[in-house]
């Protein structure tokens, strides 16, 4: 038997060391347990962190994909813009529903935190604009090309109307000539112009007299005709000149000769003439005053024209004429 200075063991320390080491190894698997937890918890944020940015990065591509798209559409609304200037009316109801769609696609693009189904919506307006742009493009070149005809026709139009109008005024011109020959060769002739000085008695009787102490009137007669004047009125302007060349007993009226100057007359007398037949017209002059020696002037006018005149002298008369 082996002697010691120390008391041996008891029974009752042998069981306290048993139950310290039992709680050293609860605590050690608990303390495992809870580093696995706090790794795999760690683990699963950072998966779940990850796959929000992920989303995040996507939502952020989509939406500039989409702003991208939009912003190819305003560039092909944009290019339209100078092409459409005087198309407005015909693509009214069109730009009415693509203003609509642009507001609505902005809206969404203004949106910080825009989500995916905001996004999905913007991609399906976009596709509809898209749509809509390219119906707008092949009506307005359809538009162009109506415009193109009708300039063309207009083009035609105006031209065929040039010539017209040069053809017009050639003719215009051609029958203003015509009509002007017409007019001049439908000049009455003035012939047989005779000029009677007249003594009237106290009777009532009259007889001839060349002393112009006693001739009361002038008796003037002529005949007046042509072969293409048509038949109807026309207005013979008869012109008295005194022996100091002025026209006798004229009033305010005047004519227009075709050297365009106003002439006063002493008569107007209405014929009534029929086709190359002449007219016989008689007038009778009679003077404000008497009579004195000279020659008297009778100019017969017609048309503008002096289509004929004739001279009377009358004497101074002796003692007992």
């Amino acid at each position: 038997m082996s002697e010691t200075n120390f008391p041996a063991p008891s029974a009752q320390a042998t069981k306290g060391n048993n139950s310290k080491n039992v709680i050293i190894g609860i605590l050690a698997t608990a303390l495992i347990a809870v580093s696995g937890y706090l790794i795999y918890t760690k683990n699963d944020t950072s998966k779940t962190i990850h796959q929000q940015e992920t989303t995040i990065a996507k939502v952020s591509d989509e939406k500039s994909d989409v702003q991208a798209n939009f912003d190819a559409s305003l560039a092909r609304l944009d290019s339209m813009s100078t092409v459409n200037t005087g198309l407005e009316s015909q693509l009214t109801e069109k730009n009415a529903e693509i203003a609509k769609i642009k507001t609505e696609i902005r809206s969404i693009l203004n949106k910080k935190n825009a989500t995916a189904a905001e996004l999905g919506r913007a991609k399906t307006l976009i596709a509809s604009l898209n749509e809509k742009i390219t119906t707008m493009e092949a009506d307005i070149a359809k538009l162009k090309e109506e415009n193109q005809t009708l300039t063309t026709s207009n083009a035609t139009l105006t031209q065929e109307k040039e010539t017209l109008t040069k053809d017009l005024t050639a003719t215009t011109e051609v029958k203003v000539a015509l009509e002007k020959k017409v007019d001049i060769a439908s000049t009455l002739n003035a012939s047989n112009i005779v000029i009677t000085p007249i003594n009237v008695k106290n009777n009532g009787k009259e007889k001839v007299s060349s002393t112009a102490k006693r001739v009361d009137k002038l008796m003037v007669s002529f005949d007046v005709d042509n072969r293409i004047i048509q038949s109807g009125t026309t207005d013979v302007y008869v012109v008295v000149l005194g022996p100091d060349g002025k026209a006798i007993n004229t009033g305010a009226e005047t004519f227009t000769t075709r050297e365009e100057v106003a002439m006063p007359f002493t008569a107007k007398m209405p014929v009534d003439l029929e086709t190359a037949k002449k007219k016989n017209v008689e007038f009778a002059f009679t003077p404000g005053a008497s009579f004195v020696q000279g020659a008297y002037t009778v100019q017969i006018y017609q048309n503008g024209f002096l289509i004929g005149q004739g001279t009377r002298e009358l004497k101074k008369g002796g003692l007992f004429s």
